[in-house]
């Protein structure tokens, strides 16, 4: 008898909810995930206004701990980890030895040796394996923490105002902090991160308790006059694609450095010169070789003109030349303007420089801009 693979998407522990809303589901890194509840114009507002909730269970959850995972993760990530604090998350890259980015990650420290990374849903097992690659020399335990646990996004200017009355300990976190809650018997993560370019935070918390605890967290939630409205995916994307944040796919791959990302902030080039301890991370030296040529090709922002919205893998012209493709692109709800996020050569890259995108049928004219499109004030 042959065995069979089931490959429908998986729900996630917010599925009631999603039914609840009236989810238009999509398969998305094999979740069942909401492409949209309302329409996308209206939940980019409500975010950018007052507040909006996305489930992010999809992301991975990896749980390290042992006396070397603080090295290990400082062996894996380009960030430095050595140092942190507890209760503080850190943005960095995880990079394969030619520099490239296998994933974007957050990385939280729970305890002295005890640390969770969150990485890309597609990514998940690619870094169980990187992981498991480069682990022979450290003594730590991982524990992948996906499916026992969930996680969503409440972000928008008034989520922390909300949030005032049942915590005023959350809103007194800085960004990138967390802190632990009880909450119905379990403890929650509540950390001052998110994807959307506003104010608020992600939670990760006992699958088996997340709706009912959301429900005590929010309360209204959903209702007419509420403050946070469900999201889903497609306005995730306008979000951040304003507010110039990468999605893996488009602006980071294996073959792009984090240095041409504009990612530098989150590359600790010279790790472990003051403290060899540390151990430098895989990836450092072609990174360091990057960063002393210059990376050919960089990560801009084009305006468009017209209304028709630039797509992935579109071509960026200057004259007859192509000199770039474009990686992200959409009309912008907030600038009502088509917006987007190219590689171009370097030497195109300064604020002002006219070129031109291939549309298929048609080319648009382009100019390209600082990143990002939108900054909260």
């Amino acid at each position: 008898m042959t065995g069979t693979t089931d490959s429908r998407p998986r729900n996630t522990p917010f599925e009631k909810l999603h039914e609840r809303f009236g989810g238009q589901m999509v398969d998305y890194a094999g979740w069942n995930l909401p492409i949209r509840f309302d329409s996308v114009l209206q939940e980019h507002r409500s975010v950018r206004d007052s507040g909006g909730f996305f489930d992010v269970s999809h992301m991975g959850r990896l749980r390290f701990q042992g006396p070397d995972a603080c090295r290990f993760l400082d062996r894996i990530c380009t960030r430095q980890i050595h140092g942190m604090s507890e209760g503080q998350c850190r943005y960095s890259l995880v990079c394969n030895e030619q520099g490239g980015c296998r994933d974007d990650v957050l990385v939280y420290r729970l305890e002295a040796d005890t640390y969770l990374m969150v990485c890309n849903a597609a990514n998940r097992e690619k870094i169980i394996d990187h992981v498991a690659a480069h682990s022979a020399d450290f003594e730590f335990t991982m524990d992948d923490q996906t499916l026992l646990t969930a996680m969503c996004a409440i972000q928008g200017p008034r989520v922390m105002d909300l949030i005032g009355g049942v915590s005023k300990e959350i809103p007194a976190l800085k960004r990138f902090r967390f802190t632990i809650k009880d909450l119905m018997v379990i403890k929650v993560i509540v950390s001052r991160t998110g994807y959307t370019g506003e104010d608020g935070v992600e939670v990760i918390l006992d699958s088996k308790m997340a709706a009912p605890a959301l429900e005590m967290f929010l309360k209204d939630f959903g209702d007419n006059d509420s403050l946070v409205k469900p999201c889903g995916l497609a306005a995730r994307d306008t979000l951040r694609l304003e507010a110039a944040m990468p999605l893996y796919g488009h602006e980071l791959t294996e073959e792009i450095d984090p240095l041409a990302a504009g990612l530098g902030f989150a590359v600790k080039l010279d790790k472990a010169e003051d403290d060899p301890s540390i151990g430098r991370f895989i990836g450092q030296d072609a990174l360091q070789a990057i960063a002393e040529q210059g990376s050919p090709r960089v990560l801009i922002g084009l305006l468009p003109e017209g209304r028709r919205s630039a797509r992935q893998d579109m071509s960026v012209y200057s004259g007859d030349s192509v000199v770039g493709q474009v990686t992200s692109g959409c009309l912008s709800p907030t600038l009502d303007r088509p917006i987007a996020m190219a590689y171009v050569d370097a030497a195109l890259a300064q604020p002002g420089t006219s070129l031109e995108i291939d549309l298929g049928r048609t080319r648009v004219s382009a100019e390209t801009c600082a990143l990002p499109f939108y900054k909260r004030s």
